[in-house]
Order: structure tokens, then sequence, then C-alpha cells
């Protein structure tokens, strides 16, 4: 059997605000673990892990082209090799994007068994997972779709449910429907039962056998997706499905568009199989279900980074960049960030999504980006700024380089704090050590490398009638971005 991974990494995640970000969202964050989400979702299925099943291939990625150099990067510090990264020209929900996954995962005609993870979901019983993974590979492998269902811990009113009907195989269950979010009564009803699972939003398909359906029942979103792969751009590991094509696709879920219809048809054809899965997931929508499955201390608290917590209990402190300190508190979280606090009631979570929507409405770029923005290259912290002058950190990674650039409106001053520079400065190249610096006036064409094996950092110092990020005309760059 041949199993390919496919992990969906699209959404922003912005009730997990301020440490989520559009350009920097939950499943690139480290949450639960010295891992990030995304790095955990491929571990789960990497090596060894299934080699009981068969031939377990590189994941198929399907982002985001703004996320593009993060996600290759996330996957090559934990050594784990991504076949194909698809680039969503713009999002349309999960069926279109597994959709090109499984074109993606036919070009080589060897119809893989795709197990199709979201990348913001921490599954704390690793062992339990893959068990459950293998018994639903088997019955995709014999053309079920299958998808995976959570055994519920309380009668949660925030998930879709999934009723499982007659037995099927071992460890499996037709299913019967899926069922709503429900209200708090209905809720425990299922949970009394017994017969509901949460849904999960996990499945094992085989690549021909999602074509094949989805082709059958959304006919106008299967020709859109195969035209848009079809005249897809291959650029260095990534490929870029047609955006004109790609834009005219429905957007839908995979439920919706395929899961669902075929477990409400009368009679039930049985093609829509659930595995139970006890692995203690979450799917970490907002703070609260952070707390819920962190360590807690004996308070009752989950504390994160430099925190003094006194007289207070049941709450979820985040420190990033600072000592927090918290008297007398109950139920609450907090989270601070280089330039962002939060201080919410557990129980309001949900509202953070508003406060990040005016964000948005007023332009203010909290809302957007962090203070320290992640590239291709490397990173840059916009430390301080002020009328005419800003001041930078600036990481550029071993062998990697800015593009060759020039400032109409600003001139930079460069401190080397770690590492050697390489500087084209005009058309001079000249090595800068540790406790050197350099200047580039303005309009002078310029480039910053690290040529050496260790990080490069610098302090750069900007000073200028305009200092925005789109003041920068690039002439060559190694990862092919446009201005």
């Amino acid at each position: 059997m041949n199993i390919t991974p496919v992990i969906l990494c699209g959404g922003s995640g912005s009730r997990l605000w301020p440490l989520s970000r559009e350009q920097y969202p939950k499943q690139l964050l480290k949450l639960n673990g010295d891992h990030t989400m995304l790095q955990a979702t491929a571990l789960r299925l990497s090596g060894k892990m299934l080699a009981d099943l068969g031939t377990v291939g590189s994941p198929i990625l399907v982002g985001n082209e703004d996320h593009r150099f993060l996600l290759a990067e996330q996957l090559r510090e934990v050594g784990v090799g991504h076949g194909v990264l698809i680039l969503e020209p713009a999002g349309r929900n999960t069926a279109p994007a597994l959709t090109l996954a499984a074109l993606a995962a036919n070009a080589e005609g060897d119809d893989p068994v795709m197990v199709v993870m979201p990348a913001d979901h921490i599954i704390q019983d690793a062992v339990a997972f893959r068990a459950a993974v293998a018994r639903g590979a088997e019955f995709a492998a014999a053309g079920k779709l299958v998808t995976f269902g959570i055994l519920p811990t309380a009668p949660e009113t925030g998930y879709g449910y999934i009723r499982r009907g007659a037995p099927y195989g071992e460890g499996g269950y037709q299913v019967a429907r899926f069922v709503e979010k429900p209200n708090a009564e209905l809720a425990a009803q299922y949970l009394a039962s017994g017969d509901y699972l949460w849904n999960a939003g996990i499945f094992a398909i085989k690549a021909s056998v999602w074509l094949a359906k989805i082709r059958q029942m959304q006919p106008a979103m299967a020709a859109a997706c195969q035209s848009a792969y079809a005249a897809r751009q291959q650029d260095h590991d990534f490929q870029r499905p047609d955006a004109a094509a790609f834009a005219a696709c429905p957007a839908d879920s995979i439920d919706y568009a395929v899961m669902e219809p075929l477990a409400a048809e009368e009679p039930n054809s049985g093609e829509v199989v659930v595995v139970p899965l006890e692995a203690r997931w979450s799917d970490v929508g907002a703070w609260n279900a952070l707390w819920e499955v962190g360590e807690k201390d004996a308070q009752g608290n989950v504390l994160m980074g430099d925190v003094i917590a006194i007289d207070t209990t049941d709450t979820l402190v985040m420190a990033k960049d600072r000592l927090v300190a918290c008297v007398g508190l109950k139920d609450l979280v907090v989270v601070e960030t280089p330039d962002a606090i939060l201080v919410a009631d557990k129980s309001q979570v949900q509202k953070i999504k508003v406060v990040v929507a005016q964000l948005k409405g007023t332009g203010r770029a909290e809302g957007k980006s962090h203070r320290k923005v992640y590239r291709p290259w490397g990173w840059y912290d916009s430390i301080d700024f002020g009328e005419r002058f800003q001041v930078k950190r600036i990481g550029v990674n071993p062998g990697a380089a800015i593009s060759l650039q020039m400032h109409h409106h600003r001139a930079e001053h460069w401190v080397v704090v770690r590492g050697t520079a390489k500087v084209t400065r005009g058309d001079e190249v000249i090595l800068v050590s540790e406790n050197q610096s350099t200047y580039i006036p303005l309009g002078t064409i310029h480039r910053l490398e690290n040529p050496g094996k260790v990080p490069l950092e610098i302090i750069e110092v900007q000073s200028g009638s305009y200092l925005g990020e789109d003041d920068i005309v690039r002439f060559e760059d190694i990862y092919g971005r446009k201005d």
C-alpha cells in the first residue's frame, strides 16, 4: 500500500491573536511542545511511523503563496522532505485543496491512499493516532472514503458531529449522518447516547476515489481544479496552479462537497466510513482550547515563558518577550508579544476575532503581521522607530542573501554583531566582520549575504523621508520574488 500524507496549511487562526496573525498563522507556531503545529503534523506519519503499512511517501502540502518559504523551511528544520508544495492562488476551502493534492498524488500513476490532515491540530497520543490511521488506510485502500471521529469528552457546541451507524470491518463504522454544530441540549444528548463523534476533519481516501467522487458530485469544481492544475507553473519546489482557472472554482469543504451528501443518500451506500480516534486531540480553535490541553500547575494555570503568578488560578499566561506578573487572576487568558498584549476572560475568547477585524478595518499592522517578520533568507525585527529613522535587527541564514536592491527614499547603516557579512555596495564587494560597519547611501544598489556557516546578525539603522517596506526596487532575487 502506498500512503501519501496531505497537509492542508491554509487558514489564519485569527482567534489566537496576538500570537497567530495573517502572515504568521497558528500552524507555524510552537503552541504545545518543541515543534510547530505544522512540524508536529508532518512528523506524525514520517519515517518509520507507518512502516508496517507499506510505503509512506513525502507529504504533499497545500498552502498559501505568502507562506511558501516558511512551510518549506519548517519541514527542513525537522528533516522531513516534502513532495509537492502546492500554492493556492486564492482560498477556496478544503475540497478544491484536496482535489489539487489528489491530482498531484496521481501524477505518477501510483494512486496512493491520501491521509489528509489539517496543519493546525494538536494530537498528544501519536501511537493511538497512527493505529487509527492504519485501520482507516486499509478501508481507504478498499475504496471507502474514511473520516476520523474524535471520541467526545464533553458536550461541545463548537464542533460538528458524526453519527456512527453499522459496524464496518475491524474498528470502523458506516457513517449514518453528519450533524451541524448543536446547541447545548443536543450536544448533551449526543454525548449521552455514545453514538456520536466529533468531526475532526481528518480523512483517508485513495486519490482516484476522491477524483471520481468530486467529478461526479461537484463537476464545476473538478473541472476548474483540473484546468488550474494542468496549466500550473513549476517554481523550484513549488507548484502554482493557474490563477484565472482556480478563481472560477466554487469554494466548499470536503464534508459539504462530498462526504455529507454521500452519507445522506437513501439508502445509505456505506461508502463513507468513520474510524473512532481517541488520541487527546484538539483543533486549538481558541485560547481556552490551548489551556485545556496545556500542562497545568497545582492551581490549574498553564504558564509559558517568563511568568510570575500569585493567587492566580485556572489561567493561561504566555509571555513571549517580557516578564509577565499576574496577581489575583482567575479564568483569564493573558498573552504578551513584543507589539501587542491580550487580556481576556476564557469564556469570551471567541470574540477575539472581532478585535482582529477592527485592527484590519483601521489598517493597523498588528492585525496582519508581527513585529518580527520572516523572509526566505531569514528575518527582521523592527526594534525602534521615529520621525525619519528606524532601527532593525536583521538575521540572515547561512548561505542566504537578500535581493540585489535599491531604495529611493532611505539610506542604511549596517553594524555586524554576529557572523560575517558579504556586502555588495554599488560596484564594490566587501566583507564586514563582527563589530565592523558599513554605510549604504540613498539610491545605491546593494545586497547583504551570509557566506558563512553560522547565522549572520546585523543592526540596521535606516534614515530618510520614507521608510516603508514597499520602497524596494529588486534587480535580482534568488527566491523569485517580484516587486
